[in-house]
């Protein structure tokens, strides 16, 4: 048998059982439901894993969070998310911009020149994963040449076929 899982007392049962009724979704009723339990009938992390349908590592890391910071840890911003950008979305798009009228026109704006700007811009150098990232948040993608010319002609095209295997050496 574990060591029993007993929570702070940060709110008092009837505040969880009232914020139970309006919780925003599984994953905020699942960690309400497991600090009620633990408050209600303190038993070992297995034992309530197993009563809730979780896993252990799940309800060892809800009670550590709730207990150390309350409701505001357990319900706070997630891992991940972009800590260290930038810019915000808002100014990337006003910093694209011209790049893409550019490229409306029909001119051809390349990364190495979106680059340039980019590090000039932010004042320090970039990796150019950075800079692909940032293009593709952006939704810019990579446009490959098309296959044929746009002014080709099918029909001249087939009769040097036909003209130039007469004139080949190996036939």
């Amino acid at each position: 048998m574990g060591r029993v899982s007993r929570a702070r007392d940060h709110v008092s049962k009837e505040e969880i059982e009232a914020l139970l009724r309006t919780a925003e979704g599984r994953k905020h009723y699942d960690r309400l439901m497991v600090i009620l339990n633990a408050m209600v009938d303190p038993r070992p992390a297995s034992e309530i894993a197993l009563h809730m349908n979780v896993s252990i590592h799940s309800v060892h890391l809800w009670m550590a969070v709730y207990n150390r910071l309350g409701l505001k840890g357990l319900f706070g911003p997630g891992p991940g998310g972009r800590r260290n950008q930038h810019m915000t979305p808002e100014e990337e798009s006003l910093f694209l911009k011209p790049f893409f009228e550019k490229a409306a026109m029909g001119e051809i704006a390349t990364v190495a020149e979106i680059r340039e700007s980019l590090e000039e811009h932010i004042g320090k150098p970039l990796h150019h994963s950075v800079v692909y990232r940032f293009l593709n948040r952006n939704g810019w993608r990579r446009v490959k040449p098309r296959p044929n010319h746009v002014k080709a002609n099918p029909q001249e095209q087939e009769a040097f076929r036909k003209t130039s295997q007469l004139q080949s050496p190996k036939s």
